[in-house]
C-alpha cells in the first residue's frame, strides 16, 4: 500500500508484482496486480503478461503499458504518479517503503525500487532510464548481500559508502528509506534500524569540505619510525658459532653400506635445537617518534554547499526495475509518504501481523519436503550380515560386486562423455 499525503489530496496504492518461472519459450512470464483506492472509492485493474517485459502503473491514471524485453532479463516497473511531491520534499521528510519476498530462493538478482522524475517516457522505461533514487536489496552469490541506496545528483548516480546488509531467506521483508530535511537519513529492515547518518558524509554527492594541503611538505627531521634497535643490546659471545644443523647421533650406518662403492658414510644432519637464528637486537620505543606525517587540511576551494542536498524536485513516479537470474520475487505494500511513524505502523499492520504465520507455514513446508526426501532416499546395506556368510556366498558376492563395478565404470564413462558434449 502506498500513501501519498500531499496537500489535501491523499493517494493509496496496493501493488502485488510477481515474476513467474520461465515458459517453454524461455522467456519469463510476469504478472502484476495493481489496485488504487481513493478515500471514498475503489477500483481494480489486473494484467497478466506472457513473455518477459515491463509493466508500468501510474497512480491516479491507473495506466498500464507493456514493453517486451530480452530473455533472461527481467525489467518490470510500477511507476506511480507523485503529482504534488515536488514541493513537499523541500520541507518534509521523504519515506520510501515496500516489502519483497524472494520465494524462488534468489541466488543472484535485485529486489530494489526506483523513484523517477516526470521526464520518464513510460513506453521506453528500462534499465537505462535515469532515476533519482534507487533503494532495496541486491543479492548475488556470497559476496553481494546488501541494501542499495543510490542517490542521483548532478546527473550522476552515487552509491552509499556504508555497508547495509539485507535479508537473504525466502520470507517477506520490509525495507524503509527515510530522507530528512536536515540531510540525514535512516535505513530500516523489518522496522529495525540498520544504518543512519548524513548525506554529506555517507555519499560523495559534493566535493569534500576539507582537503589535504597540496603545498605542504613533510619536515626533514620528521621521524616516522616508531621502534628502533636498542643500542645497548649486545650479541652474546659465541652466538655465531652455534651451527644451524648438527649430525644425528641416533643414526647408524646401514649394514649393507659398501664404502668402496658408496663412499665414506656420514651421519645425516638434523636441526640444532640450540640454534636461534640470525641475531637481531631487541626493539625499543623511538624517543624521537612523531607519528605518521599527514598534510594539514585546508578549505576546499571547489566545495560549494547545497542547502537543498536532500531535495529531489522532479519526483513523479515509483518504479520497479531489476535484473534477476531466477524469477519468482513478490513485491507488495509499496508506501511513499512523509511520516516515518506512519510507515512503521503500516509495516506492523501488514508484514508484522503475518510474519509469524508465514514463518510457521514455511517451516512446515520445508519439514514435509525433508520427510519426503528421506522416504525416497535409498536404504543403507548391512555389511556385517554379508561378512558372516559362508565362503561360497562370499565368492558369489565378490563376483556380483565385480560385475556391478564394471557396470558402474561403463555408466561413469557415458556420463563423462555426455558432460563433454554439453
Amino acid at each position: 500500500m502506498a500513501k501519498l499525503t500531499l496537500a489535501s489530496s491523499p493517494w493509496f496504492l496496493s501493488v502485488s508484482w510477481r515474476s513467474l518461472p520461465p515458459l517453454l519459450s524461455s522467456r519469463n512470464a510476469l504478472m502484476m496486480d495493481g489496485r488504487t483506492d481513493g478515500l471514498n472509492q475503489s477500483g481494480r485493474k489486473r494484467t497478466s503478461l506472457l513473455g518477459s517485459g515491463a509493466t508500468l502503473l501510474e497512480i491516479g491514471l491507473v495506466m498500464l503499458t507493456i514493453k517486451v524485453s530480452r530473455p533472461a532479463r527481467t525489467t518490470d516497473s510500477t511507476p506511480s504518479q507523485l503529482s504534488s511531491l515536488n514541493s513537499a520534499t523541500r520541507t518534509k521528510t521523504l519515506v520510501c517503503q515496500f516489502s519483497v519476498k524472494h520465494e524462488q530462493k534468489l541466488d543472484c538478482g535485485g529486489g530494489y525500487m526506483k523513484l523517477l522524475s516526470g521526464d520518464v517516457d513510460q513506453k521506453k522505461f528500462g534499465g537505462d532510464t535515469p532515476y533519482s533514487i534507487m533503494f532495496g536489496p541486491d543479492i548475488c552469490g556470497y559476496s553481494t548481500k546488501k541494501v542499495h541506496a543510490i542517490l542521483t545528483y548532478n546527473d550522476a548516480n552515487h552509491l552509499i559508502k556504508k555497508d547495509v546488509p539485507c535479508e537473504t531467506d525466502q520470507l517477506t521483508h520490509v525495507y524503509t528509506f527515510i530522507l530528512r530535511p536536515d540531510a540525514t537519513y535512516t535505513i530500516l529492515v523489518d522496522n529495525v534500524e540498520k544504518q543512519t547518518g548524513s548525506l554529506y558524509s555517507d555519499w560523495d554527492l559534493l566535493p569534500p569540505k576539507k582537503i589535504k594541503d597540496p603545498s605542504a611538505k613533510k619536515p626533514e627531521d620528521w621521524d616516522e619510525q616508531e621502534y628502533i634497535p636498542d643500542p645497548e643490546d649486545k650479541k652474546p659471545d659465541g652466538y655465531d658459532d652455534i651451527p644451524k644443523e648438527i649430525p644425528d647421533t641416533d643414526a647408524k650406518k646401514p649394514e649393507d653400506w659398501d664404502e668402496e662403492e658408496d663412499g665414506e658414510w656420514t651421519a645425516p644432519t638434523i636441526p640444532n635445537p640450540e640454534y636461534m637464528g640470525e641475531w637481531k637486537p631487541k626493539q625499543i620505543k623511538n624517543p624521537n617518534y612523531k607519528g605518521k606525517w599527514e598534510a594539514p587540511e585546508i578549505d576546499n576551494p571547489d566545495f560549494k554547499d547545497d542547502p537543498e542536498l536532500y531535495v529531489f524536485p522532479k519526483l513523479k513516479y515509483v518504479g520497479i526495475e531489476l535484473w534477476q537470474v531466477k524469477s519468482g520475487s513478490l513485491f507488495d505494500n509499496v508506501l511513499i509518504c512523509d511520516d516515518p511513524d506512519y510507515a512503521k505502523k503500516l509495516a506492523e499492520e501488514t508484514w508484522g501481523k503475518l510474519k509469524d504465520a508465514e514463518k510457521a507455514a514455511f517451516d512446515e513446508i520445508e519439514k514435509k519436503k525433508e520427510e519426503e526426501e528421506s522416504k525416497d532416499a535409498p536404504a543403507e546395506t548391512d555389511g556385517e550380515d554379508e561378512a558372516e556368510e559362508d565362503e561360497g556366498e562370499e565368492s558369489d558376492t565378490e563376483s556380483k560386486t565385480e560385475a556391478k563395478s564394471e557396470v558402474s565404470e561403463e555408466t561413469a564413462e557415458k556420463d563423462a562423455t555426455a558432460h563433454d558434449e554439453l
